[in-house]
């Protein structure tokens, strides 16, 4: 990387060099780890700077116009990335950080497969990686390990991909991710059923690069073709809609990053995990239709990684996602690619996953989609109220 794109001060204010990506449907930040704070309380600071969030408690007013970030969840994304050096090739190794707009409190626990995206380019662009080769990628949240292939064309250019809720074509990412099963559970099923009764309704609990809550639409008195608008404006759904998350999360045994588990009301403020979707028959051509949370807010297309799990439970017998969903091959003895598309606000988005059956489950070897992904800007952010603190562990970083 160019040694002058460095933090530095000008007119007495630090200033902190940015990459604002595009990641498939989602914005945010990628920082090169060899400037940022090792001191977590001064790196979540310089995230609350950089993306006008609360410096502290709560303001539901807060529109982040003294930042980068914008509102949505999947605008409030920030990467930190460095690359290691390996035997068999140099490893990307990534930190999510999620941010919300209307308070400080960040989100270490979970990866973004949409982001996830941009950091290929991202270390390319910042001459970290020459070639267009496949790189691993390590997400230390998770422990999920991703292959990233962008491909070059013969006068240097990126081969470039049209997405669905992005308009336009861009530089296409295919990314593989190896072995997701157990992102955040160690299982497939964590609670150990194909489907749960929850206040009477049927939900299928799965973990595959997301621990994800799978609801039959129709119970809900929906079809899982409404717009995001619609139903995030319904009080009444989104409330059954959290109650399901929070006794399903309970239930999963899902974890805070400190290895504790996770409490009712720690579940029901989260802005990570679990996902949780509805889903119902398709109508546009694909296999299964589906709307997606957050899980406090609706997704206006479909998460990557919640995709890649609900591809998976698709091929789970009995699972409320295979109940629903049309065309969809059966696995046999022997590993196979199994493509599903799936239906969301933005259009089809088509995973695919490699499994085979065994023992009356799908073993899950891979799961892969295409994303495209853009630099938006870089440059450096002047932080005016960074605390003292912050300034000089920043800078002591830069010889």
């Amino acid at each position: 990387m160019d040694e002058s794109f460095a933090p530095r001060l000008r007119h007495g204010v630090l200033e902190f060099p940015v990459h604002h990506m595009r990641g498939g449907t989602s914005t945010g930040l990628v920082l090169w780890e060899r400037w940022s704070p090792q001191d977590l309380a001064l790196r979540e600071e310089l995230l609350r700077h950089l993306m006008g969030v609360p410096l502290a408690g709560k303001n539901d007013r807060n529109k982040q116009i003294t930042g980068l970030g914008r509102g949505s969840p999947t605008s409030n994304k920030v990467f930190f990335a460095a690359i290691e050096p390996d035997p068999e090739g140099d490893v990307l190794v990534s930190t999510l950080a999620q941010l919300a707009h209307n308070h400080g409190a960040i989100d270490w626990s979970v990866n973004c497969g949409n982001m996830s995206a941009a950091l290929q380019l991202w270390a390319t662009d910042s001459g970290l990686v020459t070639s267009s080769a496949d790189l691993r990628i390590r997400n230390a949240n998770t422990g999920v390990n991703t292959v990233s292939r962008m491909q070059a064309a013969p006068d240097g250019s990126f081969v470039t991909a049209e997405i669905p809720g992005v308009d336009g074509a861009y530089p296409a990412v295919d990314l593989f991710m190896q072995s997701p099963v157990g992102a955040k559970t160690g299982r497939l099923l964590p609670t150990g059923s194909v489907v749960d009764l929850i206040d009477g309704y049927s939900v299928s609990c799965v973990d595959v690069a997301v621990p994800m809550v799978i609801c039959d639409a129709a119970e809900l008195g929906k079809t899982a073709h409404e717009s995001i608008a619609e139903l995030d404006a319904d009080p009444v759904f989104k409330q059954t809609l959290q109650r399901l998350w929070v006794a399903a999360g309970l239930r999963m045994g899902l974890r805070r990053r400190d290895g504790a588990l996770m409490t009712e009301d720690e579940l029901a403020r989260s802005e990570t995990i679990p996902k949780i979707c509805i889903v119902g028959a398709p109508q546009a051509g694909g296999n299964i239709a589906t709307r997606y949370f957050t899980p406090q807010l609706g997704h206006a297309s479909m998460a990557v990684s919640g995709g890649c799990c609900l591809a998976a439970a698709v091929l789970v017998p009995g699972s409320v996602a295979q109940r629903v969903a049309h065309g969809v091959p059966s696995l046999g003895s022997a590993f196979a690619d199994v493509e599903v598309g799936i239906e969301n606000p933005a259009g089809i988005l088509d995973a695919t996953v490699v499994a085979r059956m065994a023992a009356g489950l799908p073993e899950i070897r891979s799961a892969a989609y295409r994303r495209s992904a853009q630099v938006l800007l870089r440059g450096h952010v002047p932080l005016y109220r960074a605390s003292a603190a912050l300034v000089a562990a920043v800078m002591e970083r830069v010889v």
